[in-house]
């Protein structure tokens, strides 16, 4: 019974570091659970929702079914991550509104630091490789430049949201709050989860649901044949991003049927002040903190070798 105690509590403070991960833009739940020692064990708990899952579900066969899909582990962690989600969402609404330059500074850190950690998990630098990564350079850069990211609380968008989001919090490396930055609903799920918008949060999670079942058998697939494209692609999509990371930029916004939407950024280079000062020092700290997540993920990566 102790021993179960133990374990429940251990896998659910290793959700919530899972949680707070994927709040934070910049820092991936999938590199937290690299880092934790869970990645690989919640990787076949996903994927074991399979036929088999279902058919001893339906022959009521619960005792079988809890263990083929490892329920006790996949419990303790999404409780653990819902209650990080929860309690963070709450903190980073309050910043946004009075610190928005220092969160946004600390935000630009974390992923500027995540482009050269996601980059040099490339094993070999061919064209394909290069060609990947422009792709993905140029891609964020249209939709961070040309058409700025705006809200749509749309169910079809919300259900897109949701499986894009699942899918980059469970790889290593790409954080799924910064995704949904770059979709233009970070905002809108954060004051969502604070004010329990289910209307919102439904199709967010049965996207996010349908995503990660999905992802869990595509991510092998495409990683064994594809690995290297793959990981250019994503590092090219987060370095053309870091522009709507960037502290300083006055947002345009015009109002459409009484709800306001950015239509654009006016981005500049501050002079020099105190604000400034700090804001440099926070960028600083985003950098080291992500330098200090890979450096651990890759030293637990070489101890399980």
């Amino acid at each position: 019974m102790k021993q179960s105690i133990k374990h429940a509590l251990n896998y659910g403070l290793k959700g919530i570091a899972m949680g707070a991960a994927n709040v934070i833009p910049g820092v991936s739940g999938g590199t937290i659970a690299l880092i934790t020692g869970i990645f690989e064990r919640l990787m076949d708990a996903i994927k074991s929702f399979n036929v088999k899952a279902v058919k001893l579900l339906f022959k009521g066969k619960i005792k079988d079914f809890a263990n083929h899909v490892d329920l006790f582990f996949l419990v303790f962690v999404l409780s653990g991550i819902v209650i990080a989600i929860v309690s963070i969402a709450r903190l980073f609404e309050y910043l946004f509104e009075d610190y928005p330059v220092y969160i946004w500074a600390f935000f630009f850190g974390l992923v500027a630091a995540s482009v050269y950690y996601v980059a040099r998990r490339i094993g070999r630098w061919t064209w394909q490789v290069i060609v990947s990564f422009a792709i993905g350079t140029t891609v964020a850069v249209v939709i961070s430049v040309l058409t700025p990211a705006t809200e749509n609380a749309e169910i079809w968008y919300l259900f897109i949201c949701g499986i894009v989001a699942a899918c980059s919090m469970i790889l290593p490396g790409l954080s799924g709050s910064f995704v949904l930055i770059l979709m233009g609903n970070y905002q809108l799920l954060l004051d969502a989860v604070n004010d329990l918008r289910w209307e919102i949060l439904i199709p967010v999670v049965i996207g996010g649901g349908a995503g990660i079942l999905f992802f869990a058998h595509l991510l092998s697939w495409v990683f064994k044949k594809f690995r290297d494209q793959t990981i250019g692609l994503l590092s090219g999509f987060i370095f053309g991003s870091l522009g709507i990371l960037w502290p300083w930029k006055h947002t345009f916004v015009e109002t459409f049927d009484g709800k306001e939407e950015i239509i654009g950024y006016d981005w500049y280079i501050p002079e020099m002040n105190v604000e400034v000062s700090i804001a440099i020092l926070i960028i600083l700290i985003g950098i080291v903190s992500i330098s200090l997540i890979e450096g651990k993920a890759m030293k637990k990566t070489r101890q399980g070798n």
